[in-house]
């Protein structure tokens, strides 16, 4: 924001207004006395002259826009900020701008902020009016006090507590200049007289929610009886106003206090970048008119005081620079105003076109519901079977056919490390007691069958819960995959909701169910016999029984008695006891199990893939629908009408949107009705 107004601008403008002439139709004139009769007329008098025709719309544009309420919305609007620390004579420079008494006491008066409208009236009778809590309070010169103590105590009680609710004081009086100012608190640090004991704190954040926005033109008071410096209230202004560009001070009580002023005001050592402007504090029963004589007496004969340059001191001077600080800064501002409205209503806009169609039918209801089947069913799709991910991607929980990979290969992980183990000084031993024990009346050498199946029976039992384990986690990740789809699809129909992840969680538990009969049918049959088609089987059996007489000769005439061959690595000592035959049946036994327990392992592990696909697919495209539709019509399901029901949750956002689109285009139609008369104006010129 650039700095609106230099010194020897406001010289040219103070000059500029003093040669206006005093015979404008509509009462507007000059205070000073061109006659040279060494008096003041200042008789219903405004502060300013004429300004510009443009000045009131744009003015009247802004106050319609915080009437409205349209900074809620986080539109900043520009507004002149009044800040000051306690006792620094800031109620006296806006009593005297709007030429009305405001409430006085110890300790703090402006409890609340305070807009203050003022507005140049050319009817001799004043027009006063607050407005606070949706309501319109009318009142007069002479219960104003009065009145806007009572205002106060309404919006932040009877007590010495603050607010940041705002209360509206309209003036319409003949003589003041056309400005809107808000008014906030006096900087305290101590509390006294029943305040908070953290009344600073609720000051300074008042006042810095309202000075820190760009928009905003702060008008520091400062006593002349203070180091400017130490101020409380300059403090706060540098901390969000670092250059001071959009800071304008105010000098009260320099009659009482004009040793030093001059120096002050132009060594400028806080960085105030709008400059000075030193005034006179009414005093005791002064009329506001014998005020100003009193003022422009002060500054003209003083023998301190009428050094200072007369662009610089004076209400008059400082109501004419704060018109045209405003005048500037709202046409700066206007555009952008507008932009914001626009991109506002826009997104609110697009907000209310996305919220699902507030149903009146159930056959609207049963097409939206169809709709959100067909939604879930073509997401699920793309999770579970498709692989495709583009709804979800950075959650890699539901990229489900890469989590579904993950786990069938950890499963079939864990399936091949159940081997033997290091087996050392127990090799064969097991295929050994087993032989022994099913030995029978027989032709010698034969491998009785049951002792292999009894060996495959253990295996197979070692290995049994694992495919139920699997399951398991499979139809629980399943179930968390269906459920977030559900409910991303159905977030606006609660009672839908319900229904559907109730819905889900019965189909998963019957379909686990299933699952688990399915893989312990699969774990028995290994069980109880031994078949397998694949060529693999012989060929693996065939190249480890090629290593027969190896391991015999190691067992028998070697010391220590160690073999390593393809993946087996064992001592063989333990076997010397053993006669030669039974080692060789106990070796053809174990080569045999090991060919064909690789066999079951992948069929376990394939069969359980396949399982797992052709249960998940017909879950996606036939049992979710068919599960759903019959919770939905259960008894206890309610029937497509619940989805007639609007969520308390959409139907708070859609009244919200609703109430923020009127009001951007109440706005919309506001700036656009400013920017006519402008346009109007422009072209009459």
């Amino acid at each position: 924001m650039a700095i609106i107004e230099t010194k020897s601008s406001a010289s040219k403008s103070e000059s500029k207004r003093r040669s206006r002439s005093s015979s404008d139709s509509d009462g507007y004139s000059s205070p000073v006395d061109e006659g040279g009769s060494g008096t003041l007329d200042l008789h219903h008098t405004p502060l300013i002259s004429k300004y510009d025709d443009r000045i009131r719309p744009l003015l009247n544009c802004i106050d319609k826009l915080r009437h409205l309420k349209v900074m809620q919305e986080g539109i900043q609007l520009p507004t002149i900020v009044v800040v000051g620390d306690q006792s620094s004579g800031k109620s006296s420079v806006l009593e005297s701008l709007a030429r009305i008494s405001l409430p006085r006491a110890q300790g703090i008066c402006t409890r609340v902020p305070l807009i203050m409208r003022l507005q140049h009236h050319p009817d001799p009778r004043p027009q006063l009016h607050l407005e606070y809590n949706n309501k319109s309070v009318v009142t007069d010169e002479s219960r104003i006090e009065e009145d806007i103590m009572a205002a106060t105590d309404e919006i932040a009680g009877s007590g010495k507590g603050i607010s940041h609710t705002p209360l509206t004081l309209i003036v319409k009086k003949r003589g003041v200049p056309d400005l809107t100012m808000v008014d906030l608190p006096g900087i305290t640090r101590v509390p006294v007289h029943g305040q908070p004991e953290d009344i600073y704190e609720q000051i300074s954040a008042i006042i810095t929610e309202y000075i820190t926005p760009e928009e905003s033109i702060i008008l520091n008071v400062l006593s002349a009886s203070v180091d400017f410096s130490t101020c409380e209230s300059i403090r706060m202004s540098q901390r969000v106003d670092v250059t001071g560009q959009r800071t304008l001070a105010v000098v009260t009580k320099a009659d009482k206090n004009p040793e030093g002023l001059l120096e002050k005001v132009t060594s400028n050592d806080v960085n105030v970048g709008l400059g000075y402007i030193c005034v006179r504090n009414r005093v005791g029963n002064e009329s506001y008119d014998e005020a100003r004589i009193q003022e422009a007496k002060l500054f003209e004969t003083h023998p301190l005081l009428k050094l200072v340059d007369k662009a610089m001191v004076g209400i008059p001077v400082l109501a004419e620079k704060l018109v045209e600080i405003q005048s500037t800064i709202i046409s700066k501002c206007l555009p952008d105003i507008v932009m914001k409205i626009n991109e506002k209503l826009t997104g609110y806009v697009d907000q209310l076109n996305k919220l699902p169609r507030k149903m009146t039918s159930v056959a609207e209801a049963m097409t939206a519901f169809m709709r959100i089947i067909g939604s879930v069913k073509e997401s699920l799709r793309k999770i579970l079977i498709r692989g495709e991910f583009e709804e979800y991607p950075d959650v890699k929980s539901m990229h489900g056919t890469a989590r579904l990979s993950e786990m069938l290969n950890e499963y079939s992980n864990k399936l091949q490390v159940i081997t033997d183990g290091a087996e050392n000084g127990n090799f064969l031993m097991e295929e050994i007691r087993v032989l022994e024990e099913s030995r029978g009346i027989e032709l010698p050498n034969f491998l009785p069958r049951t002792a292999f199946l009894s060996i495959l029976n253990k295996k197979v039992n070692g290995i049994s819960c694992m495919p139920v384990e699997f399951v398991g986690n499979l139809w629980h990740y399943i179930e968390d995959v269906l459920i977030t789809v559900l409910m991303s699809y159905s977030e606006n129909y609660p009672p839908l909701q319900s229904s559907t992840r109730r819905a889900a969680r019965n189909l998963i538990s019957k379909i686990k169910d299933c699952s688990v009969k399915r893989v312990m049918e699969m774990v028995e049959m290994e069980k109880i016999t031994d078949y397998t088609c694949n060529p693999e089987y012989t060929e693996i059996w065939n190249k480890l029984m090629a290593h027969e007489q190896t391991f015999l000769l190691a067992v028998y005439t070697k010391t220590p008695a160690k073999i390593e061959f393809e993946w087996f690595k064992v001592e063989a000592l333990h076997l010397r006891k053993y006669s030669r035959d039974v080692v060789r049946q106990a070796f053809d036994m174990k080569m045999r199990m090991t060919a064909y327990w690789k066999i079951v392992l992948r069929r376990m592990v394939d069969n359980m893939a396949l399982h797992m696909l052709f249960s998940i697919q017909n879950l996606v495209n036939r049992e979710m629908e068919s599960e759903i539709v019959e919770e939905l019509m259960a008894p206890h399901g309610g029937g497509i009408e619940r989805m007639l029901e609007e969520s308390t949750a959409v139907a708070g956002k859609r009244q919200k949107l609703n109430r923020s689109v009127k009001l951007l285009r109440d706005s919309k139609e506001v700036v656009a009705n400013v920017m006519d008369q402008i346009a109007a104006c422009t072209c009459g010129d």
